[in-house]
């Protein structure tokens, strides 16, 4: 089960960072709502023990909070 944590973290750290190399033309809110949906998504995955409900439920908070706190 660590193994699957682990190959699920690693993925989505992955995916965060390559879908960061598309934002070069997004606006400044854009960005922060992708970063924000990112770190979600891994947290919610962290905190779940990889439970695919909690990467969604934290990629959707954080996407909220990423759009809310941009500038």
């Amino acid at each position: 089960m660590r193994n699957v944590h682990n190959i699920l973290v690693g993925a989505l750290t992955l995916a965060l960072v390559t879908s960061l190399g598309g934002c070069g033309s997004m606006t400044h809110r854009g960005v922060d709502t992708a970063v924000g949906a990112g770190v979600g998504g891994v947290a919610g995955a962290a905190l779940t023990g990889g439970s695919a409900l909690g990467t969604v439920g934290g990629a959707a908070v954080g996407g909220v909070i990423g759009n809310q706190v941009g500038k």
